[in-house]
């Protein structure tokens, strides 16, 4: 059987209470401001007019994003492979979702907002410290804050060290994407890989 309303999923789940439902904020407080400052990792999620979602990593040295207010924060988007899925999306709908993640901390911060793409000399130079400026930035403006409860990442022992696998298990991004395109090509080695990520980050 399919839940195909609202109405059956509350029935079967309830309703949030207590500080589930009192936690979403419009603005960001000390603590999210915090952790976002602490934070050197993120997922974007974004969206385009047809619905079709997107969710892309984003990362840097703790404090890669910068925060000009409680209500505004600024994002760099580091060079990638320029694809431009969440830079099209964000063209097309002005919608975002980000989750802040911390190494080593089981809880997350959830942010939801409205952005838009900006090259204003004023945003990139607040990234001169970064080994490459970034083409443009990511200006949220926030309509939604909250921190997300631990369950998930204690559930995935994401930081344990028992949950780190031996890296041969798994084939290296080259070998991957060879068999996925059918290539004749030798593929990449995971050392020239990361040579030449590191010219780029």
């Amino acid at each position: 059987m399919k839940i195909t309303t609202e109405t059956q999923l509350r029935t079967l789940y309830g309703y949030p209470s207590g500080r589930a439902k009192n936690k979403v904020f419009s603005r960001l407080d000390k603590h999210a401001i915090n952790f976002i400052e602490k934070s050197p990792f993120l997922i974007l999620s974004s969206s385009n007019k047809e619905g079709k979602h997107d969710a892309s990593p984003r990362g840097g040295a703790s404090g890669f994003v910068k925060v000009i207010s409680d209500s505004e924060i600024i994002i760099p988007d580091a060079k990638g492979n320029n694809r431009m899925d969440s830079l099209s999306n964000i063209i097309e709908t002005g919608n975002l979702g980000l989750l802040f993640l911390i190494p080593g901390v089981d809880e997350t911060l959830r942010i939801n907002g409205s952005a838009y793409l900006s090259i204003d000399k004023n945003h990139i130079n607040l990234f001169t410290s970064e080994q490459n400026l970034p083409k443009s930035c990511i200006v949220i403006t926030v309509e939604e804050v909250f921190l997300h409860c631990a369950k998930a990442l204690m559930r995935s022992k994401l930081w344990d060290e028992s949950s780190k696998i031996n890296r041969d298990e798994l084939p290296t991004m080259g070998q991957m994407l060879k068999d996925q395109l059918g290539s004749k090509e030798t593929p990449e080695t995971r050392e020239a890989m990361v040579e030449r990520y590191q010219k780029d980050l």
